[in-house]
């Protein structure tokens, strides 16, 4: 599951909703749940991104993970963040179990 946006409004003048999806389904396609929506557009910074933070942090627990496109906007808006845990595939973790053990 990733928490991503999705595209809404008409041609040059999009909008996104930030939403709960499964990682395989398309970007406009199926979604489980919204859990907000950004607009940047607007010219309040109020009115730029309005998440609802308690649905955020439940689906973060439940294992979902943040695209690279939803964390800098949820920064911006001052969202506090869920700690992100480190990728069992991430490059220092093959690093180190690559490196023979030295005793």
């Amino acid at each position: 599951m990733k928490i991503r946006m999705r595209r809404t409004g008409t041609t040059n003048t999009a909008s996104f909703r930030i939403v709960v999806a499964d990682s395989r389904s398309p970007r406009d396609g199926r979604f489980i749940e919204v859990l907000g929506h950004y607009n940047p557009r607007a010219k309040e910074a109020t009115a730029k991104v309005v998440v609802n933070s308690e649905r955020l942090f439940y689906w973060c627990s439940m294992g979902a993970t943040i695209s690279d496109a939803v964390r800098p906007v949820l920064k911006a808006a001052k969202v506090a963040l869920p700690a992100v845990r480190p990728s069992a595939r991430s490059k220092k973790n093959k690093a180190a179990a690559a490196a023979p053990a030295t005793a």
